[in-house]
């Protein structure tokens, strides 16, 4: 091994936030001086190029993703596909397996990073190439909803069955309402890809592979990270956090003169990501609950499904109401940058996990409003065991959230007299100054580094 630098593959699935989770530790990993090679769908590599730190270092290698009947042509990412066809993408991609292999016998890494592809382990396996299961999604989520020990059980998956923890799953605030237990099971269920289910797909993963990595701490997720070693029967290994990079850009203009005309931490930022994307009637339940809060706000949506615009999904009279003060805004927006704006102090967010990672190292207060998978997970953590945010009320069976509800949660985190506000404010500052501490992501990195060496020698 020259020098002890690593080579190492990267193949995410086709989602933007795993994509963009893999190129993260590929910078860190970069910065060290090991070499990457990340295979990416040919025309999603623009998209990602200005997020590639180290091109020196880092290769993008493009691969053509088949068409699948039932696809749009041209069709790449989960980004370009409604949620009810990802299972044909994901076929998609497990048909991209012998140019994949193909590419691997002329790499030689020592390690392919992989998430979905469940075939990876065994068809490199006589390469002598070590295969990482690199989960972006929690610990917590994957021992509560994925554990080998609810297949011991013998139980069929089922809404009650779901909503009781493994038997020796660590005690925590993670528990499922029955409308999440009731989608979570039919996911689970679900074909994704050609014959074979959600759930067998990701045990596979995890139980083929050489190693288990989860980008998390263990003073955060330490429970859980033991937890699957001992179910697993395999090294979990830890990146740290994997805080994103600071961008190199400033703020659109657009952004920066609404955001300017406020006060410090009075404005409201809502962002979905790039997925998420609501029914029509809690759409306008979500702009409504922002308009009542009476708080300035800028929502980053998708159009509710039905509508072509975010114009033709908004309430009447809504901007009428809210000009000045409010805008809801259909596009990609900065995201980072918005979050540290001075003016910002609330976000609510969907709880996908790299939007949490983004807003733990910022100021702003936090709403929680999960709306499917690990999402879920998430949110019970941070509303229950780490108590750094609120989260919005819904309806146990319909899962139906209302303008009050949202108002209230809001209210709960940016009233200056509210206990709870004041609470989650601090518990929030702690995890920051943990997270941002000189020296601890590094430390972490340097770890895991030595771990990967560990596994081929």
């Amino acid at each position: 091994m020259s020098e002890n630098k690593l080579h190492i593959a990267m193949y995410p699935w086709f989602a933007m936030g795993h994509l963009t989770s893999f190129l993260q530790i590929s910078n860190k990993l970069a910065q060290r001086g090991h070499k990457i090679s990340f295979f990416i769908p040919t025309k999603t590599q623009s998209k990602l190029n200005f997020f590639n730190l180290n091109p020196h270092l880092i290769s993008f290698i493009p691969i053509s993703v088949p068409h699948i009947d039932g696809l749009p042509l041209g069709a790449e990412t989960t980004s370009d596909i409604p949620f009810s066809s990802q299972h044909l993408l994901m076929t998609a991609m497990d048909e991209t397996q012998p140019a994949i292999v193909a590419s691997l016998i002329k790499l030689k890494p020592h390690f392919v990073f992989f998430d979905f592809a469940h075939w990876l382990p065994e068809a490199v396996l006589y390469l002598g190439i070590k295969t990482v299961h690199y989960c972006t999604i929690s610990p917590a989520t994957v021992g509560f909803l994925m554990s080998p020990e609810r297949e011991r059980l013998e139980k069929p998956l089922t809404e009650a069955t779901l909503m009781e923890s493994p038997p020796s799953f660590p005690s925590s605030s993670i528990t499922l309402r029955p409308h999440e237990a009731r989608v979570l099971t039919n996911i689970a269920k679900k074909e994704y890809g050609k014959g074979i289910s959600f759930t067998k797909r990701l045990l596979i993963s995890f139980k083929k592979c050489d190693a288990i990595s989860f980008k998390t701490c263990r003073e955060m997720e330490g429970i859980y990270c033991d937890y699957l070693e001992t179910q697993f029967r395999k090294p979990v290994i830890l990146a740290g956090p994997v805080i994103p990079m600071p961008p190199n850009s400033v703020l659109e203009e657009i952004w920066k003169s609404f955001l300017v005309k406020f006060k410090s931490k009075t404005v409201i930022f809502c962002a979905f990501g790039s997925e998420c994307v609501l029914e029509k009637d809690q759409f306008q339940e979500l702009v409504l609950g922002l308009e009542l809060t009476g708080l300035p706000f800028l929502a980053a949506l998708k159009p509710p499904i039905g509508t072509e615009t975010i114009k033709l999904g908004l309430p009447e009279g809504f901007e009428e109401r809210v000009e000045g003060r409010g805008v809801v805004y259909g596009g990609w927006v900065q995201q980072q940058l918005i979050l540290g704006h001075s003016s910002v102090g609330c976000f609510v967010t969907h709880c996908g996990s790299g939007s949490l990672l983004e807003s733990m190292v910022n100021k702003c207060q936090l709403v929680l409003l999960p709306h499917i998978g690990d999402q879920i997970i998430n949110a019970r953590m941070m509303g229950g065991d780490l108590k750094v945010g609120v989260e919005v009320e819904k309806g146990d069976e319909d899962g139906l959230f209302t303008r009050g509800g949202v108002c209230k949660a809001v209210k709960a985190v940016m009233d200056e007299d509210s206990e709870i506000g004041k609470e989650v404010e601090k518990n929030h500052g702690k995890l920051r100054d943990f997270l941002l501490r000189k020296g601890l992501e590094d430390s972490y990195m340097d770890g895991f580094v030595q771990k990967l060496h560990t596994l081929v020698t």
